[in-house]
């Protein structure tokens, strides 16, 4: 369960950043205020989804749940965000991107020898949801100050083209 957290902390963390492009095309993370803040952000949207869905079946206990998983989430975003930087995010992204279209089982591949920070994804599976969009898998290492974690997730195609993470 661990694991999941990391990846959609992380996965949020670049769906942040890339939906703060300006005009000319190139992540505007400076307004946020960088990698805890884009960080915090995507870690408590994170958290919150699996709290509530870990919650229970009350509405008490999805409530408790959304909150400790906003709280934790936030927190636990906030630190991987401060470990991780613009030049991270740029490499991860550019792999995201290859592995929408990768053959299933090819390892796509970044790192940033700055840092030592890298990672590997790789496209498990692909098909279609109930509503008919394409949808791939994935499985995804990432190595961040020599500490790996791993992590899978689904990604579908929306209708303008673009991938959106749905789990």
């Amino acid at each position: 369960m661990f694991r999941k957290s990391v990846l959609a902390l992380l996965a949020g963390s670049l769906l942040l950043t890339a939906c703060q492009n300006g005009p000319n095309g190139r992540a505007q993370t400076d307004s946020w205020g960088g990698g805890e803040t884009i960080g915090t952000l995507g870690g408590a949207a994170a958290g919150g989804l699996l709290g509530n869905a870990l919650g229970g079946h009350t509405a008490t206990g999805k409530a408790a749940g959304t909150l400790t998983g906003v709280l934790l989430g936030g927190f636990l975003g906030n630190r991987a965000g401060a470990m991780i930087d613009e030049s991270d995010r740029a490499a991860a992204a550019k792999a995201e991107q290859r592995a929408y279209t990768a053959p299933v089982g090819q390892q796509i591949t970044w790192n940033n020898p700055q840092n030592g920070n890298s990672g590997v994804i790789t496209p498990t599976r692909d098909g279609y949801d109930q509503s008919g969009a394409y949808c791939r898998e994935f499985q995804q290492t990432i190595t961040v100050g020599g500490k790996q974690q791993q992590g899978y997730g689904k990604a579908c195609q929306q209708p303008d083209g673009s991938w959106k993470i749905v789990q």
